[in-house]
């Protein structure tokens, strides 16, 4: 503040200087000029704003003085107070750049110190960090070395040896556990990897319970020797053992004697504690009845399918036996105008063909319309017979995956059931209705794709008998028109080009 008082007052000074040199006052007879020598002036430098005080004395012994050198003491007097106000302006700004880079250093060194502080945070920080790791290794470690104490306890037990309890019940000891834990089962693992004979009772393929001697290799097989009869062991459960289903009586016999065996066959077995369960052997029934009910419907189905397509073979057999030659020679009896002969082999044939030319022949000699319409007659009823059972086993062959489908899903719901009522602990309990689900959809394409196949061969087979009577048909007809008009018998019903012949040619008949 005390800069801007100091700067006002010294422009102030300068301003009335200036004022009263423009103005200058011509002193009178009777009045003097007086100034105050610079050295009686009272100036305050704490308060730079007083100025000093120009008197005028009228008095007869004051001295009178010039003009001139009152301006040049004032302007003296100003300039002096202007250099001091410079000298203290400077010594302000020296002072304040002074203090401004001490708070500036000050600051510097804040926020070193902040930073330096951070750092150490973050490294404690990290520290801690590695410390919770290092506890919660250390804890897992110890659970691990607790759970491992506990396993081997157990296993040493299982075998009748327990550990004395001023080791167990000790604080602070495992070196004595591990110690004892070690010579234990290095004896133990070694008394196992042994061959022993011993007497003992396992279970025969019957179930009955003999006695006899049991010779186990390690703790990983065994053979069982009795009069009622021996082979490989396997567990039974709660330590147990009973007969496996493959013949080895002469290697336990064998090895009884302490003879060597021409070939080893043994059942390996992790412990003696877990039962063995035998695998069934899979049949076909076993199969079928995993699916369920709709498992054994698809069966019914792909049997119903399969007795239909031999009945359909077996009429289309029948309805196809001889056919082109039956046609050959009645067409040729009709163009010798044998005609009763014709009939009388057409009424002795019991086939389609022979059927339909027995109807042709019985009116040859009607009108040209009502002739066709008899033969289209024919073949129609003869079509029954040929496409009997066709679209059954079509439709078959097509509900037949459909129902593998359902089954699929009825086995997936099954399994969601169980999952929700027991859980998926064991995987057993979800085996009936992951077995419904994929047997079914097994047995639906095991039936619909041969059923499929057999359809579409006899739905061919059917169109072959049809095309071939239809064709004997029409030759029977041009060869009897033919013969009446002296012509040659066309025995190619697209060869000829006779306009009155192709008249007469049968429309194929749909399927």
């Amino acid at each position: 503040m005390k800069p801007f008082l100091l700067v006002g007052l010294f422009c102030y000074l300068i301003s009335t200087a200036w004022a009263q040199e423009a103005t200058p006052e011509v002193p009178q007879a009777n009045e003097t000029i007086t100034t105050e020598p610079a050295s009686d002036k009272k100036t305050d430098t704490n308060s730079p704003g007083k100025a000093t005080s120009v008197k005028k004395n009228t008095t007869s012994d004051s001295k009178p003085v010039n003009l001139e050198t009152a301006y040049k003491r004032e302007y003296a007097f100003l300039d002096a107070q202007k250099r001091e106000l410079k000298a203290q302006l400077d010594k302000y700004k020296a002072s304040a750049n002074s203090k401004e880079q001490e708070l500036i250093r000050k600051i510097n060194a804040l926020e070193r110190e902040s930073v330096s502080r951070s750092a150490k945070i973050d490294q404690f920080n990290s520290q801690i960090a590695e410390a919770e790791r290092t506890q919660a290794a250390v804890s897992e470690r110890n659970d691990a070395l607790e759970i491992t104490y506990a396993q081997s306890e157990l296993t040493l037990k299982q075998y009748g040896i327990e550990m004395p309890p001023p080791i167990k019940e000790g604080k602070e000891n495992d070196l004595e556990k591990t110690t004892f834990l070690l010579q234990q089962g290095l004896t133990l693992i070694q008394k196992l990897g042994e061959i022993q004979s011993k007497a003992g009772k396992f279970f025969l393929e019957s179930g009955k319970q003999a006695e006899g001697s049991i010779i186990q290799l390690g703790n990983i097989a065994a053979f069982g020797v009795s009069a009622d009869g021996g082979g490989a062991l396997v567990p039974a459960g709660n330590g147990e053992f009973k007969v496996w289903k493959e013949p080895a009586a002469e290697i336990a016999t064998a090895l009884n004697n302490n003879e060597q065996p021409d070939y080893l066959k043994l059942f390996l077995f992790e412990s003696r504690t877990t039962a063995i369960d035998e695998t069934p052997d899979k049949t076909v029934l076993s199969i079928i009845e995993s699916g369920g009910l709709i498992g054994w419907v698809i069966v019914g189905l792909g049997i119903l399918a399969l007795l239909l397509a031999f009945i359909r073979a077996f009429l289309l057999r029948k309805n196809s036996t001889d056919n082109k030659q039956l046609a050959d020679q009645i067409i040729a009896l009709i163009a010798e105008g044998r005609l009763a002969e014709a009939k009388k082999i057409c009424e002795s044939g019991g086939s389609a063909i022979s059927r339909v030319l027995a109807s042709t022949l019985r009116h040859l000699k009607d009108d040209r319309e009502h002739m066709e319409d008899i033969v289209h007659e024919a073949i129609l009823q003869e079509a029954g017979p040929l496409d009997r059972f066709g679209s059954a086993i079509m439709v078959i062959a097509s509900v037949a995956p459909l129902l593998g489908l359902l089954g699929t899903v009825t086995g997936m719901i099954t399994t969601f059931d169980v999952i929700t009522e027991f859980g998926t602990g064991d995987p057993k309990l979800l085996s009936g209705g992951i077995s419904i689900a994929l047997v079914t959809t097994e047995l639906g394409l095991i039936v619909a794709i041969p059923t499929l196949m057999l359809g579409s061969l006899l739905n061919a087979w059917a169109r072959n008998i049809r095309r071939d009577i239809e064709h004997s048909a029409l030759r029977a007809t041009n060869a009897f028109l033919g013969g009446k008009s002296g012509n040659s018998v066309a025995t190619d019903p697209g060869a000829g080009n006779d306009p009155e012949t192709q008249s007469f040619r049968l429309q194929p008949q749909p399927i």
